[in-house]
């Protein structure tokens, strides 16, 4: 069953096309990690927030990815991270359109 990882947490920028610039090369070495089907970045300019939102084909994949994730980003300094790992429920989801294939 597929799972969805939310990780958000304090970032004071870059932001818009100066994180694209920043974050292009994090960006594709995020595509090699295991079971990573796709991600969308957020990003809260105001809020000074950023993080985002992954489709892993598995829960332990997104677990995996999670606490290394979390680990790579306490390295760096930053605290407050919010990640959670929730199921996605396939059927419900596609009622709606939700983009859980690769």
């Amino acid at each position: 069953m597929a799972a969805i990882l939310q990780v958000h947490f304090p970032f004071d920028g870059p932001f818009g096309k100066a994180m694209v610039e920043a974050m292009k090369p994090l960006a594709k070495s995020i595509n090699d990690e295991p079971g990573l089907i796709w991600k969308i970045w957020t990003e809260d300019p105001k809020g000074q927030r950023a993080g985002g939102v992954y489709l892993f084909a598995t829960r332990k994949e997104a677990e995996a990815y999670r606490q290394m994730h979390t680990a790579r980003l306490e390295g760096m300094g930053i605290s407050g991270i919010e990640a959670q790992v929730f199921e996605a429920n396939e059927a419900l989801s596609a009622i709606n359109g939700g983009p859980l294939e690769g």
